[in-house]
């Protein structure tokens, strides 16, 4: 009898003891904190209790909080998680900036920079991954407020780094709203600050932020001064065209004069054209790329004999991409085995060049009868060509791609099928 009574008490004692470790108004916080992490298990039904640890005067605890709050990831998640932005320590920061970009883009989380987050005391390390080309779709809808706080953390974040986490974060959820915040940051110190809000740019395209940006072409940090060029070629920002030739003329950086030579073709200035046909001869097969997509841009007849020279010379794959969309700019739009719009479309069946056939195959879709010569290889090209297409017209189609784009999704092949789902969303976003 005594023994199943010191048995039962002790059960007693454990079951106590359990309910205590869940307990998030407990006096021990080492006790919220382990009610904090067993609550984060438990899904959204538990929010309303995790929520308060979100201000817990612990800082331990905030921390246990903010990681429970992303664990379970759903739209509760969100309010307690924009408050956390309010918070003053950077890990803090950093966790609810990429808990607030996971619920948009899922398993963020794990390649973002919390993923790399090291506490030593009040010390917090962490590394930015290369991996900056990640955004939600166009179709996504972000609620303002996510953004807001984001905006403000990239003005006035704990530290240099969840400030540039934050600047990453508002580029891929497209936070246009926050583009004052930006523009603010990039007259900060930080190299990473500034680098991450000009990457962000480039992701929203707003181009009314192109002249502020337009101080940084000199910036002394190679990494910045690139990224500042290439963004004032993708926000058409052409008050920066005569800083942009004098870069061009001065550096000693391939980097930097690559760069320079591609956002001056994006600019489309017809007094470049000389400089153009000279760096088509260029020995850098980079830069005689941009000066072919620089003359296709310009649309003068009188550069398709080079042209046409050019593609039938080149050796260079990627450069010879950039000839076959200057030929299709041109007008060159027949279908056949070694036509230069066929040439674009096959690249879309190549790992190491799908992209660049596909954003300039956007560029040149925009042109209504360059679209139209789309349609036929979009319903009977490979799979890679098909999903290739679906974007590219997802973001260059109009009404009369729509019903294109219904068909694709029920393709055979499921990978294709759901891309066609993706790009006929997009689409409608789009023309909406």
């Amino acid at each position: 009898m005594d023994r199943r009574i010191a048995v039962l008490v002790c059960a007693l004692c454990l079951a106590g003891g359990a309910l205590d470790a869940q307990n998030p108004a407990s006096q021990d916080a080492r006790e919220r904190q382990r009610a904090a992490r067993a609550l984060g298990r438990q899904g959204s039904e538990a929010i309303p209790r995790l929520a308060p640890l979100v201000s817990d005067p612990v800082l331990a605890v905030r921390i246990e909080a903010v990681k429970a709050l992303v664990d379970i990831g759903t739209q509760y998640s969100l309010e307690p998680l924009i408050q956390a932005t309010r918070d003053n320590d950077p890990e803090i920061q950093i966790r609810a900036t990429d808990g607030l970009v996971n619920f948009y883009l899922p398993g963020y989380v794990r390649t973002g920079l919390s993923a790399s987050l090291r506490r030593v005391g009040d010390s917090v390390t962490s590394h930015f991954s290369d991996n900056d080309d990640q955004v939600i779709d166009p179709f996504v809808e972000v609620r303002p407020e996510v953004i807001q706080a984001l905006g403000r953390l990239v003005r006035s974040g704990a530290s240099m780094e969840a400030r540039a986490n934050a600047a990453r974060a508002v580029g891929i959820l497209r936070g246009r709203a926050a583009a004052p915040d930006m523009l603010a940051a990039v007259r900060s110190k930080d190299s990473q600050v500034i680098y991450e809000c000009l990457i962000a740019f480039q992701k929203i395209r707003d181009t009314s932020a192109g002249p502020g940006l337009t101080f940084l072409l000199r910036d002394l940090d190679e990494k910045v001064q690139v990224a500042a060029v290439e963004t004032a070629g993708l926000l058409y920002n052409k008050e920066a065209l005569p800083d942009l030739r004098d870069v061009l003329s001065r550096t000693s950086s391939r980097r930097v004069r690559r760069a320079a030579l591609t956002s001056i073709a994006m600019l489309r200035d017809p007094s470049d054209r000389s400089l153009f046909t000279r760096y088509l001869q260029d020995r850098d097969d980079q830069l005689r790329a941009a000066a072919a997509e620089g003359l296709g841009r310009l649309k003068d007849p009188g550069d398709l004999p080079v042209l046409e020279k050019a593609y039938e010379d080149e050796r260079s794959n990627l450069a010879r991409v950039s000839v076959a969309f200057a030929l299709v700019m041109e007008g060159r739009l027949e279908l056949s085995q070694f036509s230069p719009l066929q040439y674009l479309i096959d690249n879309l069946n190549s790992a190491a060049r799908a992209n660049a056939a596909q954003a300039l195959l956007i560029e040149a879709a925009r042109n209504r009868e360059v679209r139209q010569a789309l349609y036929q290889p979009l319903q009977r090209g490979t799979r890679d060509e098909k999903i290739g297409l679906a974007r590219v017209l997802a973001a260059s189609g109009d009404a009369e791609t729509e019903p294109l784009l219904e068909s694709l999704t029920r393709d055979a092949n499921v990978d294709v099928a759901s891309e066609a789902v993706r790009a006929l969303r997009n689409l409608r976003t789009r023309l909406n």
